[in-house]
């Protein structure tokens, strides 16, 4: 590789050095990431063409896998496994950045807590917020992972972590890996099996939401809870 390569690679680390971490484009914190470019392109020059394909989303992006990434010629294991990395660790921080003991009024509020843990996923997840009598988050959980098309909760291990933490009132969700928010007949089915159970235990199934990538469906507010 050429001087003139190294020198456009050293580029965005310079000036994240001189003028601060805002200051970067979208393709050049990319570039950071992967370190190096190829024979043919800069590091920041291929990270454009990456985000390109993309439409310059990193959403979009996120859902690509390390095989995936690896088609773009340039790029090898080592640079799509710290794509990938990079991009899971900016998830796990937007889903931190929830405050634990938020309060939940609408649909909506709790959308914006699981989002970020269930909108971009390839296969079906089923989570739970834990809720105390005054509709304040105290516990978040994954329950179950599944495939593709389904992920079957156990009622017992949601009602058990129910009661683990006081809580009165739980809001389920999970999502549609497919972009279809219309519920199934299992959802509709372990919706009612979970709210005939927890009235036995005095703890109420506020809400049942199904999430997508780019919006949610919400049994309460569909009144089909």
């Amino acid at each position: 590789m050429s001087i003139k390569f190294l020198a456009e690679d050293d580029r965005p680390r310079e000036k994240f050095l001189s003028k601060g971490k805002n200051s970067l484009s979208d393709s050049e914190l990319l570039a950071i990431i992967m370190g190096s470019g190829s024979r043919e392109e800069t590091a920041v020059e291929l990270a454009r063409r990456i985000l390109t394909s993309v439409n310059n989303n990193w959403s979009q992006l996120s859902l690509l896998s390390v095989k995936d990434l690896m088609k773009f010629k340039g790029i090898g294991e080592v640079k799509a496994i710290s794509i990938s990395t990079a991009l899971e660790i900016g998830r796990r921080k937007a889903g931190q950045e929830i405050p634990e003991k938020s309060s939940i009024s609408k649909s909506n509020d709790a959308y914006l807590i699981l989002k970020n843990h269930l909108s971009d996923l390839r296969t079906e997840e089923f989570w739970a917020i834990f809720l105390n009598q005054s509709n304040k988050v105290i516990h978040l959980s994954k329950l179950t992972q599944g495939g593709i098309n389904q992920s079957i909760v156990d009622a017992r291990v949601l009602f058990k972590t129910a009661l683990d933490h006081f809580s009165t009132g739980i809001i389920i969700a999970h999502n549609h890996p497919s972009g279809n928010l219309n519920p199934s007949r299992e959802d509709l089915d372990i919706t009612q099996k979970i709210k005939e159970a927890g009235k036995t235990l005095n703890i109420q199934l506020l809400d049942h939401l199904i999430i997508t990538q780019n919006s949610y469906y919400s049994f309460a507010d569909e009144g089909v809870l």
